[in-house]
């Protein structure tokens, strides 16, 4: 009798969800100002929600990009991908929302290096464009992909072109000159146009002192930075300095790293231990930061989504219950039998359904955790970008440069194999003597035989965490680098200990090189790491004599 009913439909107050909308769009854009990223992100996942009910397309698309954005600043590339993809069906025609979005999928693909896809969706966003000034970001942004490419004329011609507009001249598009006429010098400078890139670059940074464009004057004196690295040491860590100085001020972790790299490199007034500990420090903590913000907005979705299911399930049962109540008056001992049959398969209904939705949530958890895993693995843009920023600050026309870029491939190579590995928790306890030993006996094989003496004599105990932390990352460093490229066939390590220091020695009969040949640059990764916990390392090593390493560390 029953069944021929109409289904409920459930009544939607528009005007009251609008408001509700626009409230949470207004708290995420207050929020974003204060830098409460995570309070942002809640704020304009929620009102993409309300508007999807309202199918307010604009407004969810509008919420899809400032989420994205938000995830962008925080380092989540591949997760503001995965929020950029979500609005794509939404878009209807080409306008400044398609655009915004060709251009926020650029922006994440040159970040993670794929400088191909970067280059196709930032030409993408540029048929979207309706005017010259529009126009004139992603044609800069693709210039600065060409720049990384090292495709320094295509990148001159696009920002020559772009400087020559009459448009520039307006005063309110200084900082837009300004940046092209920075990306300008540095592609004149990296092509070997000195003085021509030393021009615009100065140029460059005093229009942006003249009109405080603090964030972009980083940029200029990074720049020049490493314009200066090779020629005048002084110049180019003042420069650095500046740019580290004010990347601090405005919590620009990216541009204090880079900073940093110059001082480190340049030795800044031989405090290189110093800027040591300060980059490994920072670029840990970076990374940590920003996984925790992968796992927070993935589960602010997954929150939102639960709650956006539960509600809907609410709202279905209240229109049920006023049917069932209305019906009962007419009803009476039929609808009585009718409405008890109807809540045994309501009650069979619900049961099951909750069995189905605790069996997805399970599944959709499990999910998000691989996700995570997943991005967390994929997470190297950090060595790509070192090894990119070492392309732009040294020349590669030296045997030197491009064996140590050659040295730096090969560790992001061996990071991918073995990023599980390293970022797993080293045991410091009373089993590390033994995890360490397993560690190094892993390059054990047919063709290395690996030899370790002494390790158990030594009273770890004694040795401080973070120590024995910095100690098995550089031993693995060496194993790695000893299986890639020292073709030995015998390897030992031998572990001793005095009343003030311990000692490692490491050799191996490999092929080795010229001591000339030893590029500091490629192992500046170990020496970081032992001058931070205020330790000494020294190489040593001859053509088919082998590879030695003697490590020195106070107890």
């Amino acid at each position: 009798m029953l069944s021929c009913k109409e289904e409920p439909a459930v009544i939607v107050n528009k005007k009251a969800l609008k408001k509700e909308a626009l409230n949470f769009r207004e708290k995420g854009i207050l929020s974003i100002e204060n830098k409460k990223f995570n309070v942002a992100f809640y704020n304009f996942n929620k009102s993409k929600i309300t508007f999807d009910v309202l199918k307010d397309s604009a407004n969810v698309v509008y919420n899809l990009i400032q989420m994205a954005y938000i995830q962008q600043i925080n380092g989540d590339y591949y997760g503001s991908k995965e929020t950029l993809t979500e609005a794509l069906p939404y878009i209807t025609k080409k306008n400044v929302y398609s655009a915004s979005i060709n251009n926020f999928f650029g922006i994440a693909d040159k970040e993670l290096s794929i400088y191909d896809d970067a280059i196709y969706y930032y030409k993408e966003a540029l048929k979207d464009c309706t005017d010259i000034i529009s126009k004139q970001n992603p044609l800069n942004n693709i210039a600065a992909v060409y720049i990384n490419q090292k495709k320094y004329d295509k990148a001159i011609v696009i920002l020559d072109s772009l400087l020559n507009q009459k448009t520039l001249n307006d005063k309110s598009l200084a900082a837009t000159k300004a940046r092209i006429q920075d990306n300008l010098g540095y592609a004149y400078f990296k092509k070997g146009l000195n003085q021509r890139g030393l021009l615009l670059m100065n140029e460059s940074l005093s229009i942006r002192n003249q009109i405080d464009d603090v964030y972009g004057s980083i940029e200029s004196n990074l720049h020049l930075s490493d314009y200066h690295a090779a020629t005048d040491s002084k110049k180019s860590n003042q420069h650095a300095l500046e740019a580290y100085n004010t990347a601090t001020k405005l919590n620009s972790i990216d541009e204090r790293l880079k900073a940093l790299k110059f001082l480190i490199s340049n030795n800044f007034n031989n405090q290189g231990t110093k800027y040591a500990q300060k980059y490994i420090t920072l670029n840990d903590s970076i990374i940590k930061i920003r996984n925790n913000y992968k796992n927070k907005f993935a589960k602010i979705k997954y929150d939102s989504k639960k709650e956006k299911d539960e509600n809907q399930k609410l709202r279905l049962e209240k229109a049920e219950n006023l049917l069932v109540i209305q019906t009962a008056k007419y009803q009476r001992i039929f609808l009585i039998l009718g409405i008890i049959s109807l809540f045994s398969l309501v009650a069979y209904l619900i049961k099951r359904h909750k069995t189905k939705t605790r069996l997805v949530e399970i599944q959709t958890a499990y999910a998000t955790e691989t996700r995570i895993a997943k991005d967390i693995h994929d997470g190297l843009a950090n060595d790509v970008f070192n090894a990119i920023t070492f392309t732009q600050t040294q020349p590669l026309t030296t045997e030197n440069s491009k064996k140590t870029l050659l040295q730096n491939l090969d560790h992001i190579y061996s990071r991918v194999r073995g990023i599980s590995r390293e970022n797993s928790n080293i045991d410091t306890g009373p089993n590390y003597a033994a995890s360490l030993k397993e560690m190094l006996s892993t390059y054990n094989s047919t063709n290395t035989n690996v030899i370790i003496n002494n390790i158990e004599k030594i009273n770890w105990d004694n040795i401080e965490d973070e120590k024995k932390v910095a100690l098995q990352r550089v031993l693995q460093e060496l194993m790695v680098n000893m299986k890639k490229h020292s073709a030995s066939s015998l390897v030992v390590l031998k572990f001793d200990t005095n009343s003030k220091s311990l000692l490692i020695d490491y050799s191996d009969n490999g092929k080795g090189c010229e001591k000339k040949q030893i590029i500091k640059n490629g192992l500046q990764n170990m020496e970081n790491r032992i001058l931070a916990i205020k330790g000494t390392i020294t190489f040593d090593t001859e053509p088919d004599k082998g590879f030695k390493v003697k490590i020195t560390l106070p107890k």
